[in-house]
């Protein structure tokens, strides 16, 4: 047997076991203020308002940094990129850990996300460069349910350790284990370092779209945050601004690949099967991140402590894992379609049930439809992942991990904001059943999201064709 394969093999195995657990380590970071907000407001002295922006700011700056992370991840290598990342992400973790205030909080949040971004994509680009095709479909799995998983477990966590002990120990508790990545030492990154880098300011500046990405971050939690007092009127400001510099954005790369290389390749939208994925995972992120919000907001409002609620979120994160490991074995036998349509059914009839609860539905019934939502979910994460970034060339995997990374953070706060702007808007009191009638009408706009996701699902093939880059698009 070759040992030098077996070697390579391996090391190659222990990169995407770092890569994935760095990449969960962020993500709950990422997620692990919502539960804990009231404390922060209480110890902090500030309004719910301000307090939201250690989400939002956190938000604004991957909005910002995320539609480049293909241009960096095809033009350095894993570990310098690797190193950076996760230096950055645990600078902010430490430094948020002797926070004096909130204004240095925030700070802290922003350096954080600046070390976040990249993450998800370099781990996406990385695994999919390094596992053989017949492979892809149970190795991106195990991917996706790191990836999938974290918004589940994120709550869990914050409830937990907020039931014990002070806010800072969501940032102590995450330090050592990110700190431990540093030393991993990876190999190179399987597209990365083809060219030379170059710095363009225009590229990066103005090929940004000003900040539409996060202007357009910005005003989708400007609408959640003014939810119940109508629509704020930095939402008809920024939303206009952030889809303009979007547009501006997009033509931009299109012009760039005619004389130079862009910050996102949008060669990757002219796959059919990419499209369709990527359609489909705007719908599954929508509701998915909705529904770590609304659930404990909702559970709160009827009487759960942190720490009861905390606990209630906990298994959601086992029934992701499980259940994308079967998806990733069936994968490779089913395709794409059948996997997608199924669990598009069965987050729609999970999403259908939540709408009709009321104040007198038991514990139990709440957490079998919650995690009913959360099997449909992990049907899903593989084959859409996997399908994506298989329709693309070599040359393109980093860019579709972009995409799909912008896709996730964007969308997510489109349907978050959406369903907690209605939740809160009909709950015209705080009595139980006031509260059952505004979760009544924001699982009912889930349900019809849900619906779009089963008609996008119908529609993506099985397998995907990968074509040469050449065949891709013509200039």
């Amino acid at each position: 047997m070759n040992t030098n394969t077996e070697k390579r093999t391996s090391n190659q195995l222990i990169t995407i076991v770092v890569l994935a657990a760095s990449a969960f380590i962020a993500l709950v970071s990422e997620l692990v203020i919502g539960v804990a907000l009231p404390t922060f407001m209480a110890e902090l002295g500030i309004s719910a308002s301000t307090g939201q922006w250690l989400t939002t700011g956190y938000a604004l700056t991957l909005a910002v940094i995320i539609p480049t992370t293909g241009y960096i991840l095809q033009r350095f290598r894993l570990r310098p990129v690797f190193v950076v990342s996760m230096g950055l992400f645990s600078l902010g973790t430490f430094i948020a850990t002797l926070a004096p205030g909130f204004e240095r909080l925030l700070a802290t949040r922003i350096v954080q996300a600046l070390g976040t971004g990249v993450l998800v994509p370099l781990l996406l680009a990385t695994t999919f460069g390094m596992v053989a095709p017949a492979r892809r479909g149970q190795m991106m799995a195990m991917v996706t349910a790191v990836i999938s998983v974290a918004p589940a477990v994120a709550p869990a966590f914050s409830g937990v350790v907020m039931a014990q002990l002070s806010w800072r120990w969501l940032f102590i508790i995450v330090l050592p284990f990110a700190l431990l990545g540093l030393g991993h030492r990876g190999a190179q990154n399987p597209q990365s370092g083809r060219h030379p880098f170059r710095f363009h300011f225009r590229r990066s500046v103005a090929g940004t779209g000003g900040g539409g990405f996060g202007a357009l971050e910005y005003g989708l939690s400007a609408m959640g945050e003014g939810a119940g007092e109508g629509i704020p009127a930095s939402f008809w400001i920024a939303v206009p601004l952030g889809l303009l510099g979007v547009g501006g954005f997009a033509l931009r790369q299109v012009s760039l690949q005619r004389s130079s290389t862009p910050l996102m390749d949008m060669r990757i939208f002219t796959r059919r099967a990419f499209t369709i994925s990527i359609v489909q995972f705007g719908f599954l992120v929508a509701g998915a991140f909705s529904l770590t919000v609304l659930l404990p907001l909702a559970l709160h409002e009827l009487g759960l402590g942190v720490f009861e609620t905390g606990l209630f979120m906990a298994p959601g994160g086992l029934t992701i894992v499980v259940v994308s490991l079967i998806a990733g074995r069936l994968y490779d036998r089913t395709g794409a379609r059948k996997l997608m349509v199924s669990g598009a059914l069965v987050i729609a009839a999970g999403w259908w049930f939540m709408s009709t609860l009321d104040e007198t539905t038991s514990v139990p019934v709440m957490l079998f439809t919650y995690l009913l939502i959360c099997a449909g979910q992990a049907l899903c994460w593989t084959p859409i992942f996997t399908l994506s970034l298989g329709a693309l060339p070599d040359e393109l995997h980093a860019q579709g991990s972009a995409a799909l990374n912008t896709v996730q953070q964007l969308v997510g706060a489109a349907g978050l904001a959406v369903l907690v702007g209605i939740y809160t808007t009909e709950s015209t009191g705080s009595d139980p059943a006031s509260v059952a009638v505004g979760a009544q009408a924001a699982f009912t706009a889930g349900g019809v999201i849900a619906l779009a996701g089963i008609v996008t699902a119908i529609l993506v093939p099985s397998r995907a064709r990968k074509a040469p880059l050449l065949e891709t698009i013509s200039h």
